[in-house]
């Protein structure tokens, strides 16, 4: 079960709708700064940061990757509730993990302060941990 991690600057109706699904299914804290799911999934679009997990032509998932000029900073991963537990987002962080090797930049996760989920990932990651 291969999920292709791809950037997405040209969403299909189909993908619109899908990523309308993967952050309807996200906790209110994952959204800031954005007011909804339609404003974090548009200005992702606007600036070119938004990746996401491709199985069977359905994105499953999805996150904002900023590429910095020091850094690579990953931010509001989410996986849609019916696919969670199966590695999409594993495989998003993994693919973003070799993405910024491969450009020799560090990558570092960004949430919103307060939230243990966030210190979790980060701590099991190895990763550090910004605010947002």
């Amino acid at each position: 079960m291969p999920v292709y991690v791809e950037s997405i600057t040209q969403p299909s109706p189909q993908d619109r709708s899908d990523l309308a699904k993967i952050y309807t299914d996200a906790p209110a804290w994952l959204l800031a700064p954005y007011a909804s799911p339609e404003a974090l999934v548009e200005a992702a679009l606007a600036d070119g940061s938004l990746i996401a997990g491709r199985f069977n032509d359905r994105l499953l998932g999805a996150a904002l990757l900023r590429r910095g000029d020091t850094s690579w900073r990953l931010s509001h991963l989410c996986v849609r509730k019916l696919t969670r537990q199966r590695g999409v987002g594993r495989r998003l962080l993994e693919e973003t993990q070799r993405l910024a090797g491969a450009a020799g930049k560090p990558l570092r996760l960004a949430a919103p302060e307060g939230h243990p989920e966030a210190g979790t990932l980060a701590a099991r990651t190895h990763l550090p941990l910004d605010p947002l």
